[in-house]
């Protein structure tokens, strides 16, 4: 029995010392971020916004997958795709609205009209880039 008391005292000294570490820095007047902290909620919005446009992004790959091995019909493909794409554009829509779409490394990897970059390379105007010598 006590060293059933004596765990858990070790327990609840272990899991209390961060929330006491908070609380003595609070009393020591320094600045504490809470949720109510507008730019962490930002950064908190914004990386929900990055994980569901990557989230999106891999349904819209794994559907086109499911296309190619016939897994899905060309018809199925079609609704689930415009679907897929129209919520992926609500949620680049949202990450705009917050500032921006890119991630920290700079790779946004999106058009305006949700494709990536890749896949809107053949749709460029008459500019032609001359061939590389080598």
């Amino acid at each position: 029995m006590l060293l059933a008391c004596l765990l858990l005292a070790v327990v609840l000294l272990i899991v209390g010392g961060p929330l006491r570490a908070a609380r003595d820095r609070e009393i020591a007047g320094e600045h504490v971020a809470s949720d109510a902290d507008p730019e962490r909620r930002e950064a908190y919005e914004r990386a929900q916004l990055e994980a569901a446009r990557e989230a999106k992004y891999r349904e819209i790959r794994d559907a086109e997958l499911d296309l190619r091995t016939g897994k899905l019909s060309a018809e199925d493909f079609e609704a689930i795709d415009a679907t897929l794409r129209g919520e992926a554009l609500a949620i680049l829509d949202r990450l705009h609205a917050l500032g921006g779409g890119e991630d920290e490394s700079g790779e946004g990897g999106s058009s305006a009209d949700g494709r990536s970059p890749a896949e809107g390379q053949g749709q460029k105007s008459d500019q032609s880039n001359p061939p590389l010598e080598g």
